[in-house]
């Protein structure tokens, strides 16, 4: 079987089991994983952070990103601008959000687009060993590409549910390998 059936069946199992999460449950499950993340992960003041808003029934950062807006973090979010095309739009208390894509919700175009150095990553599976599958579209690979192209190198952390882990995912040379996972359980720093 080639890698990409591969993703794909892990990432359908994967998924539904997610999906078999109750909503409170997951509500809580956000929480204690924003707790890990509080206390684990650190930057300076002013580091630009992109975190994500949760679609169908992704684990919940927004209790994390505003820990880490109050530790004085300048937040963003990614925002499909094409197909193929991801930018990351500041977040700022009080600016209208606009519909940005596969059921997001994000800055509009009047926010300013950042380079981010901390990205805290939705995912539909991931390993211990900086393996992660996304949705099959490509946008967070080509986009951290991009900020590599300009000498920035960000620190990659997967945010999801335990039951999304698998023992290992395959991976591809145009993958971005994460450098943490980041759970209700805990904090784990790749092993690969």
């Amino acid at each position: 079987m080639d890698s990409q059936h591969l993703k794909a069946q892990l990432r359908s199992a994967s998924l539904k089991r997610r999906d078999a999460l109750a909503p409170d449950i997951r509500i809580e499950k956000a929480l204690d994983a924003a707790l890990h993340g509080a206390k684990h992960i650190e930057f300076d003041a002013g580091t630009i952070v992109s975190g994500f808003f949760p679609i169908r029934s992704e684990i919940d950062p927004r209790p994390l990103m505003d820990q880490f807006r109050k530790l004085g973090a300048r937040l963003c979010l990614p925002v499909v601008t094409n197909k193929t095309t991801i930018v990351f739009r500041e977040l700022v208390r009080g600016a209208e959000l606009v519909d940005t894509g596969f059921g997001t919700r994000g800055p509009g175009e009047e926010a300013e687009v950042l380079d981010p150095s901390l990205l805290i990553m939705p995912l539909s599976v991931f390993d211990h060993y900086g393996g992660r599958i996304g949705y099959g579209a490509g946008h967070y690979d080509r986009a951290i590409a991009k900020i590599l192209d300009k000498g920035i190198h960000p620190r990659l952390i997967g945010m999801a549910f335990d039951c999304q882990h698998e023992e290992r995912v395959p991976v591809e040379s145009h993958d971005q390998p994460l450098n943490a996972m980041l759970t209700e359980s805990g904090y784990y720093p790749a092993k690969g």
